[in-house]
């Protein structure tokens, strides 16, 4: 079967999303889980720790100025064991950079000296975002950008966040799994709200701005 895009959205609108086992793949396989991990956007925590290193401004923050080098380095094999080896090959690098042509597909950039150093991307329907990977040179900079995603999501009227499945890493910031039936409904919900912006928020917002939407205080 022939991976379009149109055939991406749709499953995404399904609840299901594509992976590949190595990155020399030539194709790739749907990954629909018994439970799925989400973040509940009004209950994201923000370490304290974390906090207070963002109110020093550690990051040029940037939105969709290197989407495809964001994906290459969530590309780049990992000491980490939670992703020692890279599920995106080129199919999905080539089909998520047509996403992101056509406005479906985002990054949250970290940027230090001129230099991209952490960032995340995803695909955006209606009011649902699913967060497809992220990677972090310097310390800090992929929480950074998760922060900043989640603001950016309040601000624009989102209400749901995908994560996929939770890990020790998501769960600080208060990630849940919930079933795959109760996914679909929020899912459902999510893409009947046709109103949401993923550019409501500036990306020159104050850092105690980005902080209270991304933890709901603003209201």
């Amino acid at each position: 079967m022939e991976i379009t895009k149109e055939l991406l959205l749709s499953a995404y609108m399904q609840g299901i999303f594509p992976m590949a086992e190595s990155a020399d793949a030539e194709d790739v396989f749907w990954v629909d889980p018994d439970n799925r991990g989400i973040f509940p956007l009004d209950q994201f925590h923000v370490p304290r720790k974390l906090a207070k290193k963002i109110r020093t401004a550690p990051f040029e923050v940037r939105i969709n100025t290197a989407f495809q080098d964001v994906m290459l380095k969530c590309a780049e094999p990992t000491t980490n064991p939670e992703r020692r080896n890279t599920w995106i090959n080129d199919l999905i690098l080539n089909r998520y950079n047509e996403l992101h042509e056509l406005g479906y597909a985002h990054s949250v950039e970290c940027w230090q000296a001129g230099k991209l150093v952490g960032g995340l991307y995803g695909v955006s329907i209606n009011g649902a975002f699913c967060g497809e990977s992220m990677f972090h040179d310097v310390t800090d900079a992929s929480k950074v950008a998760l922060v900043y995603l989640v603001a950016r999501l309040n601000a624009g009227g989102y209400v749901l966040l995908d994560t996929q499945f939770v890990t020790d890493h998501l769960s600080q910031f208060g990630a849940i799994e919930i079933s795959r039936a109760d996914y679909r409904k929020k899912l459902k919900y999510a893409l009947e709200i046709e109103n949401c912006d993923f550019y409501t928020l500036s990306e020159y917002e104050d850092t105690e701005a980005i902080l209270k939407w991304a933890t709901n205080k603003h209201l």
